[in-house]
């Protein structure tokens, strides 16, 4: 019987990165020097879940090299190995290398890296080592096949000496191969504990015209004689003891199998793991295309989703259609009376409040915790603290703060940056710490919240802080500032986004670049959000990092330019005023300000960067929208405020190439495009970024 497994490749490939996850997680949380048994558990079923799948789905690479890590894991947890920083460095690699083999296979690319020969060779001289084997194998294949046999020849022996026997029935469920579950890779998981016999009793078997294809219906006996102790082989079945009837019994040594049974049906299982070919040869045959196939299947981008949201969602729905039929049985009155006019406005108003929660339903399916993006942290300041011989302790919070799906998946890279900012320059070495009156280990501070309609992520380090008189100098040197110029100690600080600015002395794979800061602020711009910042000499930094929750739906306010309908963020506005002439003063022919209590503001003439006909030319004639632009305010000069409402936001960048000035456009009530303003393009369009610092 032949079951095409391709089709929950995807499901695989998403379990086995999440238990990489909690892998890479419970490593970095275990303490060494006492390691906790649980997290060792915790840590071998994830690798043991892994290997299980990917030898079901025939990813005979990660099956393999899974296979060592879960040899040692194993070693560990039955006390008969101490675990060292060694084995968790060694470990913390194997996660990396199994993430990269598993996107490779997602990808349908075959997969290839010395890190792999490398990381077995330390395993097989780990393991060896325990063993008494002078001679590792080269590679994995080898190792579980050798070492696996080895070990249960010694196991076997002294089985006879002083193990115990136990017989187990194992009745399979009817759905158990269609769940991806094999039983002989089971049996053979069991074999590597001691001496195994297999019986298949036929007599429960039901008639041929009774046999249904797809449904497992055998009944196996089992005789396994082992050290090993019972939890120890439970675990064997534990991904399918739910949905099987098992039973343990211990017998006394070398007793006889079940009685009755013949020799001939007494079938002993191998003691090595599995050949891809003996896999094959198995009565259930999973087939996949690891080509095309599993590259098909990685394209489509998958998110879970809680039961009560789709709950939620359904139910919406179904009050929707009581509105739709509602709403339908008044369009079939030949005359429209005022009592049906009335039902009409109310079912209306129910459709309206219908259409928004629903909205709200499904936006909510796409939101996420934002732990899914601070768990990679913990990691990365551990590797980068290690590389630069500081102590740096991680504190994370605010993690159950949701954040859309999409914006998260953005925003980790330019997190990524502002973290190795922070270790490479904040934190200072242990050293220089202790001469300053600080603790040895510095902190860093991941906090996630949220705020009005935004989400505000802040990374905070205790370390260094900014110097002013240093980033001055250096800006000074690349002429960003001229030498007589003087600036405020938020301008100076400002000047570490500009393009290609670094105070570093030398180039590393860490900094030094000057490629940096800069991309970071205009990666979060393009989320239109926003990046501020904070510094103390001695007392160290604090990035705050301003989003909205979602990419698809916001608040706007219409405005009217000429013929043209724009849409401004309604987060990004403070206030709209009609300025007199008295109040406006020109700073040359291109660029004027005016003056809003005790603050001189820049305008923007929005008719001139987007190049068509306005009716109010002038700032006096028009309206001022004043605006929001990385904490400096900026004016916007339009016709006409018009209504808000909330709009879709539809991305131009699929059909179009990218507008300066615009982030997407919207279609409103009445079928018309409106284009979404993206105030900090269009401040850059106008060239009136130098004036907003001189205005600061």
């Amino acid at each position: 019987m032949d079951i095409d497994l391709s089709q929950f490749t995807q499901v695989f490939f998403e379990e086995s990165l999440e238990g990489l996850e909690v892998m890479e997680s419970e490593l970095l949380k275990l303490n060494v020097q006492q390691p906790d048994p649980e997290t060792i558990n915790t840590i071998f079923r994830a690798a043991h879940s892994i290997k299980g799948g990917s030898a079901t789905f025939g990813f005979n690479q990660v099956a393999g090299f899974t296979h060592l890590l879960e040899t040692l894991l194993d070693e560990i947890r039955d006390g008969r190995r101490e675990m060292t920083a060694n084995h968790q460095d060694m470990l913390l690699l194997s996660v990396d290398l199994l993430r990269n083999m598993l996107q490779a296979l997602m990808a349908g690319q075959s997969f290839e890296s010395p890190q792999q020969q490398e990381l077995e060779n330390r395993f097989n001289q780990e393991l060896s080592e325990v063993a008494g084997v002078e001679d590792a194998p080269d590679n994995a294949s080898q190792n579980n096949e050798k070492s696996s046999t080895k070990a249960s020849e010694t196991k076997d022996s002294e089985t006879k000496e002083t193990g115990l026997s136990w017989q187990i029935d194992f009745h399979a469920g009817a759905d158990i191969l269609r769940c991806g579950n094999d039983p002989i890779l089971m049996f053979n998981e069991l074999a590597e504990l001691g001496e195994l016999k297999v019986s298949l009793p036929t007599q429960e078997l039901p008639e041929f015209e009774d046999l249904d294809p797809e449904s497992c219906r055998l009944y196996w006996q089992l005789q396994l004689d082992t050290e090993a102790p019972l939890e120890r082989i439970k675990e064997v079945f534990e991904w399918v003891e739910d949905d099987c009837e098992i039973h343990y019994q211990q017998l006394p040594a070398k007793a006889q199998l079940v009685e009755g049974v013949s020799p001939q049906e007494q079938a002993p299982i191998s003691t090595s793991a599995p050949s891809s070919q003996e896999t094959q040869v198995a009565a259930t045959t999973a087939k996949v295309e690891s080509g095309k196939a599993v590259a098909k299947t990685a394209e489509t981008s998958s998110i879970r989703v809680s039961t009560d949201k789709i709950d939620m969602l359904i139910n919406m729905v179904g009050e929707l259609v009581i509105t739709q039929a509602m709403l339908g049985q008044i369009g079939q009155q030949e005359r429209i009376d005022g009592n049906a006019l009335l039902s009409l406005q109310q079912g209306l108003e129910q459709l309206a409040n219908h259409t928004r929660d629903l909205q709200e339903s499904v936006m909510q399916i796409r939101m996420l915790p934002i732990s899914f993006a601070f768990n990679r942290f913990p990691r990365l300041v551990r590797d980068i603290g290690q590389q630069l011989g500081k102590k740096v302790e991680l504190i994370l919070k605010g993690e159950e703060t949701e954040l859309d799906k999409t914006v998260m998946e953005k925003i980790v890279d330019p997190m990524v940056h502002l973290v190795r900012n922070s270790l490479d320059h904040g934190i200072e070495s242990p050293a220089v710490r202790s001469a300053k009156g600080k603790p040895e280990t510095g902190r860093i501070t991941l906090n996630a919240f949220h705020q009005g309609g935004n989400i505000v992520i802040e990374i905070t380090d205790d370390g260094a802080g900014l110097d002013t008189g240093r980033i001055l100098a250096k800006a000074r040197d690349k002429g960003l500032v001229g030498a007589e110029e003087e600036l405020s100690t938020e301008a100076i600080q400002q000047l570490i986004f500009k393009p290609g600015f670094s105070t570093a002395d030398s180039v590393s794979d860490l900094s030094g670049r000057g490629v940096g800061m800069d991309v970071v602020r205009r990666n979060i711009q393009a989320l239109s959000g926003s990046v501020e910042l904070a510094s103390t000499p001695d007392k160290g930094s604090r990035f705050t990092i301003r989003l909205p929750l979602t990419l698809a739906i916001l608040d706007g306010q219409l405005v009217r330019v000429g013929e043209h309908t724009y849409v401004v963020p309604l987060v990004s506005i403070y206030e709209s005023l009609q300025v007199e002439s008295s109040k406006v003063n020109k700073l040359s022919e291109e660029h004027e300000v005016i003056r809003l209590r005790d603050e001189y503001l820049p305008v923007i003439r929005v008719y001139q960067e987007f190049n068509h006909q306005a009716q109010a030319k002038e700032v006096k004639e028009g309206l001022v929208m004043v605006v929001d632009n990385n904490n400096q305010k900026v004016g916007l000069l339009v016709d006409e405020l018009l209504a808000q409402q909330q709009v879709v936001i539809k991305s131009l960048e699929d059909n179009y190439a990218k507008v300066p000035g615009v982030s997407g456009a919207t279609i409103l009530g009445d079928g018309r495009v409106a284009l979404i303003v993206d105030i900090p393009g269009l401040v850059t369009m106008s060239g009136l970024n130098q004036t907003q610092e001189h205005a600061a």
